[in-house]
């Protein structure tokens, strides 16, 4: 039987304790992260959403380097949006940003009616280098 093996960032959002969740689980050399949110220090949402949408992306690296992995070991990403047509663009230019050029990870962009007062939620798979 497998453990669970649970990764968490030197700053953990406050989120992970309150809903009782890990950021990211690691099971061999793949790694499971949890939804990540633009959540500030407070536990509150970021208003404004280009911010929200980086502080995700800020959470997500975190949760990847306590893994010892990178964005560029990142294989599938799917996020949800609460207005996917007028949030696209932040999310593409952010996602371009973190991620690079090709050869690009697989990503499913999923329409959600709420996301507990916010806006963004990305969660991934990576593979973890042989070396983390």
């Amino acid at each position: 039987m497998t453990t669970r093996d649970a990764v968490f960032p030197a700053n953990p959002q406050p989120l992970y304790e309150a809903h009782r969740y890990s950021p990211a689980i690691r099971s061999g050399d793949l790694l499971f992260v949890s939804g990540q949110v633009g959540v500030r220090e407070d536990g509150t949402p970021e208003p404004d959403f280009p911010k929200q949408v980086q502080l995700a992306f800020d959470h997500l690296e975190a949760v990847l380097k306590a893994a010892g992995a990178t964005f560029a070991d990142v294989v599938d990403v799917t996020t949800f949006h609460t207005d996917q047509a007028t949030q696209i663009e932040a999310v593409a230019a952010a996602r371009l940003k973190a991620f690079g050029g090709p050869p690009y990870a697989n990503w499913t962009v999923v329409g959600v009616t709420s996301l507990s007062g916010f806006d963004f939620e990305i969660k991934v798979i990576a593979r973890v280098p042989a070396s983390a």
